[in-house]
């Protein structure tokens, strides 16, 4: 019998009913995960690869619309993002750091200075 992602430890945790964003306990594949804390939803579905410690949306997120993460705004959907996507410094600007939106996703290492020069 095949194990569904969700019964293999797949886990999010969401920490306000507010939020639509939850956080990766877990590395998440594509596929089913379970989602704790302060949820309506307790069975989702990760559309992309979300990395532990890393953000998946909750919802539809649009262009422009908040991120909600501890109940309170923490950053701002630079494209619209759907339900089950990964988020971060690809599709969302934070509000604490205004640098973290010239880092390159996956290094970290900044993209607006040039170093050739």
């Amino acid at each position: 019998m095949k194990q569904d992602k969700k019964d293999m430890g797949c886990r999010a945790f969401q920490i306000d009913r507010k939020d639509n964003v939850a956080t990766a306990l877990t590395e998440i594949p594509v596929g089913r995960f379970a989602l704790l804390g302060e949820v309506v939803e307790t069975d989702m579905e990760a559309v992309d690869k979300v990395s532990i410690g890393h953000k998946v949306a909750l919802c539809d997120i649009s262009q422009n619309e908040m991120i909600i993460k501890y109940g309170i705004p923490i950053g701002k959907a630079t494209i619209a993002i759907k339900k089950g996507q990964w988020v971060h410094l690809h599709n969302m600007c934070s509000n604490y750091d205004e640098r973290s939106s010239h880092l390159d996703t996956y290094t970290g290492v900044p993209t607006d200075i040039d170093y050739e020069s």
